[in-house]
Parts: C-alpha cells; structure tokens; sequence
C-alpha cells in the first residue's frame, strides 16, 4: 500500500506484517533498505514455472485435435476421439499427470482445408491448447503448421502418415507411424518378389496424401524393375470409378496402388467386381487399413492388400492385453474397437507418457525432453513405439496385411 505520511518516492508494502520500505533516487533506482525482503517480494511475483505454458494451469492440460468427423475420412476420426477420450477419463480418474487432469478439445473441419483454419485459430487462441493431438488430414496439417510453429505449440501423433509431418522445424512436430510413401514403397518390392506383377498402376486424390502415396508407388515400381501404366485422379468424395477402373484395366495394370477416402475405396473396388476384373490385385496404405473396408458384406473387398504402421485387433483378439482393451472398448461405447479407435487409443498414451516424463513443471522444453523419451511396445497398436533426439517418427515399421473372409490378415511384419 501507498503511505501517505512518506514522501512520494517512498513505497511500502505490507509484507509478513511489516513495513518494506523502497526508497526511489533521483535517477529512479529503487535503494532497497531489506535484500531479505525485496528477494521475497521478487520471488513472490514471479510466476510459477508451472504456469509457463499456453494451456496449462495447476489442475490441467489442454489438447486440441482439428479432424474430420463429417466428411469422407471420418470413419478413422470420431473413433479416434472416442477411443482418445476414454483413455484420458481413464488417466484422469486416476489423478491425471503429475496431479493435472487432460482436456481434449475437438474440432471438426469436415476435411475442407479452410475450416481446418479455421478450427487451429479457435484451438490456439481461444481454447489455448497446450498441444494438438490426432488431427487428421496431410493438407489440413500443413496449413496448421503455419499457425502451431509461430506459438511454438507441439503437434502429436496426426492421423496422416504423409512425409511432410516432419518438416522442418521439426523439433516440436512428432510423427505418428510409418509415412505413406515407405509403406507402399516397400509393399510394392514385396509384391513383386511374391507375385508375377508387371505393371503397376495408380488411383489417388490428387493432395499432399495422394502425391505421398503416388510417389512411393512410382519408386517402389523403379526399384523392382515394373513398369508404370499411369495414374487416374479423383475427389476425395467421389464414388463413381467406372471410367478410371476400365481405362486401367485396357492398360493391362496388375497392380493398382490407391489413395482413395475409406468409402471411395469400397466403392472403386465394389465397381472392380462388377466390370469382371479379377486379374488385379489393389494396394491400398494406411488410410485405407480400416475395420469398415474388411467387413463389407458380400466379399466386396476380398483380397485388398494394406501396408500400415499398426496391425488390425482381429486376428490378435485372443492375445490377454488386447481382449481386455476390446472388452472395455465394447463396454463403454456398445461397440466394437475399428482401426480409428486403436489410433485414437495409442496416440493417448504417446502423449501420456511424454507428459509424465516431462515433469511437474510442465513446459514447451520439458514436453520435448519427455516426448524424446517416450520408448514402449504398443501391444493394442502391435508395433513398437519409440521417440528420440533426432528421430520423431514414432513407429518405422511397415506391415502389410490382406483382407481374408472378412477380417485383416497380417501377412508380412516389419517390412
């Protein structure tokens, strides 16, 4: 408080129930009369470390996600918000993170790149996310990075295994799996040593996803010696592929890589079977690795090969860890675990556990320290996951599955 019987230079505060006088010289110098005391009153007004970081209080975390849960990829985004959610309640009713709990703020953007804009502004400077986690989308992430680098805020695990997840600065960016581009890369050299191929072929949306995807298919053909037939483009929401399928078929194509959405790729290979081409085999990457495309009734989709970083929950149901997860899954949401909700699931306990390592004094710095050091095998996931210093892919390895009398088969691992 001011005193009024001092002369306008002197300040005292009420401190421990004594006078601390500060005197002001001419020069404006405050001649400290107590060091004892103007070391209290400055440690007093410095803030909490724990305060340091946009989106983190004493009792809480905020994490933002900006995904589809309304347009043609949301059958990998809103179970990958479920399964997130019910794993942070889990963390949560434990004591959360060194004694704070998580919110998980959701945004959906429909896949339209604008609104993704549009979601990452209301996150960052609205909701004050701390991190983004699980947003879906290679263009949608590319255009939110503009906005997260400036304000130095972490990005975890996106649902897009485009190479572009790590650009630089990379230091705050942390990939989730295996890129799309080493994921048919690699299934195309095993096909070719497993199969008489010859020429290989591609159907992609023609975004930062699909040129990853195309890409990799053009060097995985090169590298094998095949022959490329040629490409067909297509809109992410678009379902009628009798045109492009007939044009690839006249072309000979043995092997047809795809970038298409979840539904498009049921639908172009539904219109596959009923043009009578059965003399192909259709490689899809880890957009294409979901639940939904394997059980489509009628054998639609018999066959379809998949390059991932994860392997699918079926063929692995009988193993203790996983059986229990699907039971609780099924439990809390009257429903079977798809493959969104395994991402969704493990990218919560990635940041989990570089929140944990990070400390209680929870920083942008600690964080990095923390994710850096985050190394587990994902038994629910079925790969390894494994951060360092100058390594933020989490997951390298590629496995390469095929649909068979309606469930995924894993067939190749660690490709």
């Amino acid at each position: 408080m001011l005193n009024s019987k001092r002369s306008w230079n002197d300040v005292s505060i009420k401190k421990g129930g004594n006078d601390v006088i500060f005197k002001r010289g001419r020069a404006g110098i405050l001649n400290v009369f107590s060091k004892a005391a103007m070391l209290l009153f400055t440690l007093a007004c410095l803030p909490s470390a724990s305060f340091a970081a946009q989106g983190v209080s004493d009792k809480e975390i905020v994490l933002g996600g900006h995904h589809d849960l309304s347009g043609p990829f949301a059958a990998f985004s809103a179970p990958a918000v479920q399964a997130a959610q019910l794993y942070f309640e889990q963390v949560n009713a434990a004591g959360g993170v060194h004694g704070r709990k998580i919110k998980y703020v959701v945004v959906d953007h429909g896949y339209q790149v604008p609104k993704a804009i549009q979601a990452v502004n209301k996150l960052i400077n609205r909701d004050k996310v701390f991190a983004m986690l699980l947003s879906l989308g290679t263009p949608h992430n590319l255009a939110a990075f503009r906005l997260l680098d400036k304000k130095k805020i972490p990005n975890v695990a996106p649902l897009s295994a485009a190479r572009q997840m790590l650009q630089d600065p990379y230091e705050l960016k942390f990939a989730f799996m295996s890129t799309y581009f080493d994921q048919i890369r690699v299934a195309v050299h095993y096909m070719k040593a497993e199969m008489d191929i010859g020429k290989v072929c591609a159907m992609i949306i023609p975004s930062d996803y699909g040129n990853d995807v195309l890409a990799g298919a053009k060097l995985g053909a090169e590298e094998s010696e095949l022959v490329w037939g040629g490409e067909t483009t297509h809109k992410a929401d678009e379902s009628d592929f009798i045109g492009a399928l007939t044009k690839l078929k006249a072309e000979k194509c043995q092997l047809v890589v795809m970038a298409l959405s979840v539904r498009g790729t049921i639908s172009a290979l539904s219109t596959a079977k009923k043009i009578g081409w059965n003399d192909v085999q259709f490689l899809g990457s880890a957009a294409s690795f979901h639940t939904a495309v394997a059980t489509v009734p009628g054998g639609v989709t018999e066959g379809f090969w998949a390059a991932a970083g994860w392997q699918d929950l079926a063929a692995r149901s009988d193993q203790p860890k996983v059986a229990e997860w699907i039971k609780a899954y099924e439990a809390k949401t009257g429903e079977a675990p798809s493959s969104g909700a395994i991402l969704g699931r493990s990218a919560a306990e990635i940041i989990v556990r570089g929140l944990q390592g990070a400390g209680r004094d929870l920083t942008v710095e600690s964080f990095r320290a923390g994710m850096e050091n985050v190394s587990f095998k994902d038994e629910i996931a079925g790969n390894v996951v494994k951060y360092s210093i100058g390594d933020h892919q989490a997951a390298e390895g590629v496995y390469l599955s095929q649909i068979k009398e309606g469930q995924w088969e894993t067939i190749a691992s660690g490709l």
